[in-house]
């Protein structure tokens, strides 16, 4: 099974403030976060779209705890540099931004989201994080924060309805 999601900051107390997340600390927020990646499975496919944990034993944690899943890592604006040694280390393929195609449907994964990016004009996706569920997306996009999904991951079929009844992009030039 193919995943999504971003935005995760376990470990990370002011987060709980700063998104108005439902938890009195962050053992209870990271303890829901893990609960509920726990239908990620060896083999499946984890595309984490950034700002994972600012410490980096929780982070290499986080990665051993899903070694067996095929994990994509793009790189968000809270992943210093250890973070990112971290998944060399770990062999974890590390992205500012990620082209790709699932099922046929190309797909732009950015931490950030964007106006245009490549095929959007032909109705391409875009998943991205960061806005913590404050930005709505436009057209094909979606924000597959954890703020945005209950504190879950988000499945490659939960995506592809989502976008099903998304409207086609601001600049769709048609069939």
């Amino acid at each position: 099974m193919i995943w999504f999601s971003a935005d995760l900051h376990l470990d990370h107390k002011n987060i709980i403030q700063y998104c108005n997340r439902p938890f009195s600390n962050t053992k209870e927020m990271d303890d829901t976060i893990y609960d509920n990646f726990q239908v990620i499975k060896p083999g499946d496919t984890l595309h984490l779209l950034g700002d994972l944990s600012f410490n980096e034993r929780v982070a290499a944690d986080f990665f051993d705890m899903f070694k067996d899943v095929n994990i994509i890592f793009i790189k968000g604006n809270h992943d210093s540099r250890k973070l990112q040694r971290i998944t060399r280390e770990k062999n974890i393929p590390l992205y500012t931004l990620y082209d790709t195609k699932i099922d046929e449907q190309p797909i732009t994964l950015c931490h950030y989201a964007m106006r245009v990016w490549h095929k959007s004009h032909f109705n391409s996706w875009q998943l991205y994080g960061h806005s913590h569920a404050t930005l709505p997306p436009q057209g094909k996009q979606y924000d597959v924060g954890v703020d945005n999904n209950n504190f879950k991951p988000v499945s490659w079929t939960q995506i592809k309805q989502i976008m099903d009844k998304a409207p086609n992009n601001l600049n769709y030039i048609g069939e």
